[in-house]
């Protein structure tokens, strides 16, 4: 299996889980959140957390910058991107293209012009 596709599994199975999703959502809208800060959002354990955040750093999806004693955690949109670039733009064209045909297919040729 090639690296890309690794890297493609690792960030569907990050994805997969809410409690994972969660951690993302609460670090895009608060970004740099410590361990701690996160685990008061989370309905889990320390513990719990840190095994979801590991999953995430794995992913490449949450990455980790150490500020003196304090381990930031931070969102990496990358593979998220990178997933939106394979996976759902190729059929969001497809949907496109079809949504202008019928648009022109509504207003005829003339562009809705009388």
């Amino acid at each position: 299996m090639s690296k890309e596709m690794e890297g493609a599994d690792l960030v569907f199975k990050a994805l997969a889980d809410p409690s994972r999703r969660k951690v993302l959502d609460l670090l895009y809208a608060n970004n740099g959140q410590t361990l701690s800060a996160l685990c008061e959002e989370l309905d889990m354990q320390r513990q719990s957390a840190t095994q979801h955040i590991d999953i995430l750093i794995k992913a490449n999806l949450v990455t980790v910058v150490w500020k003196g004693r304090e381990k930031l955690h931070f969102i990496n949109p990358v593979p998220i991107h990178e997933v939106y670039e394979r996976w759902v733009r190729k059929f969001e064209k497809n949907r496109l293209g079809f949504l202008h045909d019928l648009k022109v297919q509504l207003e005829g040729e003339n562009d809705g012009k009388k």
